[in-house]
Formats: C-alpha cells, structure tokens, sequence
C-alpha cells in the first residue's frame, strides 16, 4: 500500500535511482524517477509529488540550480544528496531553498528518517487552521494558505522550511529560541556539531523580511541562546 506520500528521486546514477524507488515503495511511498532537471520537472508537471529528493551532481542543469528554480515556483520540499567533501556545496543548497541535505554515502534509512520527518513538518503546516494568520510591521504570514505577504500585498516566495522556520518564530514571539528547538521545529531532529541549516534559512529569511541591517530588528540573534522574534504579533482569523 503507498498512501505515505508520493517522492521524486532524481538523480543520473540509475542503480542508485532503483535502489531508493524499491527501498521507498517497500516503506510505502510512491516513487518517480528522473536522471536529470528536464526530466524532473516533466514528472512534476505530471503528478506533483510530497517530496523531491535531489542530486547535486546531475549532467546539464545542476541540482544547486534545479533547487532554486524549484524553491522559487513551489513549496515542495527539497531534500539534496551531496557529496562528503562538499560541504560549501551543502551551504549553497540550502541558500537555494533545500529543507535538508545528505552526503553520500549514506544509509538508506537515515534519508527515509530525513523524508519522513520533512513530511510530518510540511504536513503539519498544510493542516494549520485555515483561519491562522499572523500580522507584524505590515506583513502578514497565512498559514492556511502557506504565504507571507507585505503590506502592499506582494507575495514573498518561501521554500517550505523557510516558512515552517517563520511560523515557528511568529508562534514564539519574543522568546528566545534554541537552534536546537528551531531545527527539531523545522527538520525533526537534532543538530550536529557543524549543522549550519538553520543558520542559512534564517538568513535567507531576513533578506525576504528585508532585515539585513548590521542590527537585525525583526530576528535577533541571542549570543548563546538562539534566535528571537521581536516584533509584537497579532494573530488572527
């Protein structure tokens, strides 16, 4: 029975493409398969799938831009495969709006871990209360229909962890949160001693949220504490 979601794997490697789609379908997923960016995006338009898993080494386009492309269009979540050494790589990935990467080698069950719990975050955040809105400075984040907007009305594209990362500081306003409650809050696990993924959405976040000045205002960060929201926040119907 594949009810637990639906995952596109793609990757240039066909044994390693065979492996995931025969160890994913025995764990009940539903699994499409593509060797490089035209085919992946061919799948997508057919059937949209939970999940994509991604290569960074794929022959033409390559996954870092793949990624990009996708984060920018869709909020389907993006796990990336790197390899060991690349951790610069690992860095620009998740820049480019990746929920989670891998390095290869790596055992098949800690990347269904990885899936299941990007999952369970993305579900999470769909299942919201319809209603749910938040309101800070102007902007407005809708958790129902998963958008953060300005004022003006202006839609400001997320990848799925940039917003599960935003919902969860919005919910805490003015609390000082841990890197390690931020990154169970948006991956379901705990960080390692050189997980930077939090790091760099919250980057990227205050770019969008245009919060770049030397002292950030809206997303502080608390030297040996984690990070705050420190905008008052009114939540709404």
């Amino acid at each position: 029975m594949t009810d637990k979601g639906h995952i596109l794997v793609v990757d240039d490697d066909m044994e390693i493409r065979e492996l995931l789609a025969l160890f994913l379908r025995d764990h009940g997923f539903s699994v499409s398969l593509a060797e490089d960016g035209k085919v992946m995006f061919q799948q997508i338009k057919q059937a949209t799938p939970d999940l994509v898993v991604l290569d960074l080494m794929l022959p033409g386009e390559d996954g870092l831009s793949l990624c990009r492309r996708l984060s920018s269009g869709s909020s389907i979540p993006i796990i990336m495969l790197t390899a060991v050494a690349a951790e610069a790589d690992r860095i620009v990935g998740l820049e480019m709006g990746a929920d989670d990467y891998l390095t290869k080698p790596f055992n098949p069950r800690e990347l269904l871990a990885r899936i299941r719990a990007v999952l369970r975050r993305a579900t999470a955040s769909a299942e919201a209360p319809d209603g749910d809105q938040f309101q800070f400075e102007g902007w407005l984040l809708d958790i129902g229909r998963q958008e953060l907007k300005r004022e003006d009305g202006t839609l400001v594209p997320l990848s799925s962890g940039e917003f599960r990362l935003l919902q969860a500081l919005v919910e805490n306003s003015q609390q000082v949160l841990s890197r390690d409650f931020l990154l169970d809050h948006t991956h379901g696990r705990e960080s390692g001693p050189y997980d930077r993924s939090v790091d760099i959405q919250l980057s990227r976040l205050r770019r969008k949220l245009e919060d770049t000045a030397k002292d950030s205002y809206i997303i502080k960060t608390i030297r040996g504490g984690g990070y705050m929201f420190c905008l008052p926040v009114t939540r709404g119907h």
